[in-house]
């Protein structure tokens, strides 16, 4: 029993760390349009918004990453999610 308080504890450590790292990090996805300018596209609310990023550069790739670590740390909290439900199961039985 000691063993899965100690696993749940890790996965709410870890899904903590893990909002924090999401709340840096653009949400959306990157558009390019008339094969010259960029848009970083993302929902607010109910209306989709689009803002301008400018031409290729340097920054456009730091933001595809940080879109790309965004997308693998909203997948990882998702299996976090799992991982905490099944510990609280075995803690219910």
């Amino acid at each position: 029993m000691e063993m899965i308080k100690q696993e749940e504890k890790r996965i709410l450590f870890m899904k903590n760390k893990y909002k924090k790292q999401l709340a840096t990090l653009p949400k959306g996805t990157l558009s390019l349009k008339k094969k010259e300018y960029y848009y970083l596209t993302y929902r607010d609310g109910k209306s989709v918004v689009s803002d301008y990023i400018g031409k290729y550069s340097e920054d456009v790739e730091k933001l595809k990453r940080q879109i790309e670590r965004r997308r693998q740390i909203e997948k990882m909290l998702k299996e976090l999610n799992i991982e905490l439900e099944l510990v609280k199961k075995v803690r219910r039985s």
